[in-house]
């Protein structure tokens, strides 16, 4: 069996601007469709701001947000200069 390189010429799926744009716009679509649903589905909330439509979307969001801004203050206390193992 022999090993056919990729042409150098050509490009990989992801570096395609088409095949960027299919995915970006399905990420949307489905972006759309979850919001859409959170506003039909009803659901049982615990606490009244449960009840806010995308109310977990936004938690989520300030969360994923919290945790990048979190990383950055621990790096830099946690970091050591480059050749601190050798």
């Amino acid at each position: 069996m022999q090993h056919t390189e990729q042409n150098k010429d050509e490009l990989a799926w992801l570096d395609q601007p088409a095949n960027v744009r299919r995915i970006v716009y399905t990420l949307y679509a489905g972006c759309a469709l979850f919001a859409l649903l959170d506003l039909l589905v009803p659901r049982e909330s615990h606490f009244f701001f449960e009840a806010w439509p995308g109310f977990f979307a936004w938690y989520g969001l300030l969360a994923c947000v919290g945790l990048v801004l979190a990383a950055k203050v621990l790096r830099k206390l946690l970091i050591r200069r480059e050749h601190y193992y050798d």
